[in-house]
């Protein structure tokens, strides 16, 4: 049983819309839900939307800009929804083409429909359906109209059968020399208990290697008795040892060319002061390559183009509607191409799917036209999904906490070897920057050296940036309790500490941990749920592909598993690293965004402090349609 139908624009006005009776379904709610998390979001690569109890069917007219939903309980298991949605869409078009085609749906909206009686008798047909689709009975079957008796074989006939299986392979593969000739199937003058014990004597032999002389083992070399002293390349003895010291030098001072090494970095690192002062700057646009907006518009450019992703739509000429036919082709290439690119390949089939979505049913004229109509539109539905909906202001949220006299706290999580302390440095040198002070709270106490490394960023970050500018206190400081401890009870230790001494932000680094281990993700969760975060961090690498995915859906069903609340912090966000080690594979953005639909707040480009940047989405469609 069906609880709703309605016909709608893609902007949400309401064309036609049928309840049932009986059942009390406010349709508003999950049908706004579908517009803005599927439809607006380009993330039409399931025709099946679940929200709550229901569970939503849609199909898109893209001719006319409408779509078709209807909605059902869950639980149901309806087969014949699909080919049920198709025939009202048919069937719709059929009777209001003319108007559509005349004054679009604006004009229909103020029309009443007669639709309803056709609507339910389709219904009704499709029900009927369903009901005939029922399983056979025995009866019915192949296995009833065999006999007890031939299904039962006799021993020795079970016996020939299975010798006979042994024995054609062997005659098959028998040398012409070795077998002699056969007549329908047995050998001329030779019965079958001797062909038997032939073929296997020369199916040994030739396992064994028979027929083929070996030759002989060469004598080896007597080895010569004793040790013999290895010799190293480039080794050196004793007496060169002055030409590897470069401890002492010709001006008689040993220490002046150290102190000039490090007075020389220094100098590098105090040219970083004041550059990563206000927002972080976007990702810049590789500017080299042509634009390829009319790329497709001359003859003599489709020409050269015609091998790329969109060359084969060369046989789309012709003012025809679009088919899934004629589709086909370019989304698999398509979607090698994003694969290619690094885009999972989970995501890379739901993108095609939503450009097919969007592009099926509409009627296009020339190559040029095809070719740029595909194009914009995947262009569209990537930066729709790298699009945040949300703004992180990172900037802003501090502020609004100092006034409430409390520490903003971020914690950044991950897994192993991703660049979480790197980058987490890198944040805190730009708060730094733009004048706040920073407490970062060393809570992997797993991995040896985690704290060693944080001790050095931050004896670096108070050298770049004196305390005499916060009124003889440190810029940052380090809140560390050892190895070995309970991560969650620091991070509270670190907040309390953050309060008290009036530091404006904490940075909580935690361990890094794969997403299948439980006994560190359910100390994640112990963490994040204690403690609340403003800001939870996912920190991952540009490298990655399919496991972006993998790695992002496991984090947030732990944290959502294990927090033991009734609405548990899952991430916030995503801070990408490795971005300048991938040239324009960047596939890896576009999976991490439509996993979870959280944005990427920062991009790593480098390993200096100010080598981060803000992902700008023309930026990365750019490099990934190239």
């Amino acid at each position: 049983m069906l609880d709703f139908f309605t016909i709608l624009s893609k902007g949400g006005f309401v064309l036609w819309c049928y309840t049932f009776q009986g059942i009390k379904t406010n349709i508003s709610e999950p049908v706004n839900a579908l517009i803005k998390g599927v439809i607006l979001q380009e993330r039409g690569g399931s025709s099946r939307f679940d929200h709550g109890s229901l569970t939503l069917k849609y199909k898109l007219d893209n001719e006319f800009e409408l779509v078709f939903v209807v909605g059902y309980q869950k639980i149901l298991s309806l087969t014949y929804i699909d080919k049920f949605i198709d025939d009202v869409h048919r069937t719709f078009r059929d009777l209001y083409r003319q108007k559509l085609e005349n004054s679009g749906f604006i004009k229909l909206i103020k029309e009443e429909f007669e639709y309803g009686e056709k609507f339910l008798k389709m219904l009704k047909a499709a029900e009927a359906i369903k009901v005939q689709t029922k399983m056979k009975d025995f009866h019915e079957s192949e296995k009833s109209k065999k006999t007890v008796k031939s299904l039962k074989m006799d021993k020795k006939e079970k016996d020939k059968k299975v010798e006979n299986e042994v024995v054609a392979p062997v005659v098959a593969k028998a040398s012409p020399k070795a077998s002699p000739k056969a007549r329908g199937g047995k050998i001329v003058g030779s019965t079958e208990s001797d062909e038997v014990s032939k073929n296997r004597e020369a199916f040994i032999q030739r396992q064994l290697g028979g027929g083929k002389k070996k030759e002989a083992p060469k004598k080896s070399e007597p080895k010569p008795k004793g040790k013999k002293a290895r010799v190293w390349e480039n080794g050196g003895t004793t007496k060169d040892e002055a030409a590897y010291d470069y401890s002492s030098k010709t001006n008689g001072d040993s220490e002046q060319p150290l102190v000039n090494e490090r007075q020389e970095l220094l100098d590098v690192e105090l040219a970083m002061v004041g550059t990563a002062s206000g927002a972080i700057k976007d990702l810049e646009v590789n500017e080299d390559d042509s634009d390829d907006e009319d790329e497709y518009e001359e003859e003599e450019v489709q020409s050269k183009k015609s091998s790329g992703m969109f060359g084969v739509f060369r046989g789309l000429v012709g003012s025809k509607a679009l088919t899934k036919e004629n589709l086909t082709p370019v989304l698999d290439k398509m979607r090698d191409h994003l694969i290619g690119k690094n885009v999972a390949a989970d995501i890379a089939d739901k993108l095609c799917l939503s450009v097919a979505g969007k592009l099926e049913g509409k009627v296009l004229g020339t190559f040029s036209s095809v070719a740029s109509t595909v194009k914009q539109c995947l262009n569209e539905s990537l930066v729709q999904i790298l699009t945040p909906k949300r703004r992180v202001d990172i900037l802003r949220d501090v502020l609004d906490a100092q006034r409430s006299k409390r520490p903003y706290v971020i914690t950044f999580c991950g897994v192993n070897g991703v660049g979480k302390s790197t980058n987490l440095a890198k944040i805190c040198f730009w708060l730094v920057e733009n004048g706040f002070r920073v407490l970062i709270a060393a809570c992997d106490t797993f991995r040896a050296g985690a704290v060693e490394q944080l001790r050095t960023h931050v004896a670096r970050l108070n050298t770049l940036h004196p305390a005499e500018n916060h009124g003889g206190s440190k810029t940052v400081f380090l809140f560390e309790k050892g190895y070995g401890k309970d991560a969650a009870g620091i991070a509270m230790q670190a907040i309390n500490a953050a309060r008290d001494q009036r530091y404006d932000v904490v940075l909580v680094d935690t361990a890094g941990r794969m997403q299948d281990n439980e006994p560190l993700m359910r100390s994640l969760a112990k963490l994040i749920a204690i403690n609340s975060p403003d800001l939870v961090l996912f920190v991952g690498e540009a490298l990655v592909g399919n496991e972006a995915v993998d790695q992002l859906v496991k984090f947030n069903q732990a944290l959502a598993d294990f927090s033991q609340i009734q609405n548990p912090r899952l991430i916030d966000g995503i801070v990408l690293t490795k971005f300048d080690t991938i040239d324009d594979k960047v596939g890896a953005a576009i999976s991490m965004t439509y996993t979870t639909g959280q944005p990427i707040v920062f991009v790593g480009t480098g390993q200096s402090y100010p080598d981060l940047r803000s992902l700008n989405a023309k930026a990365i469609v750019h490099a990934l349609l190239k």
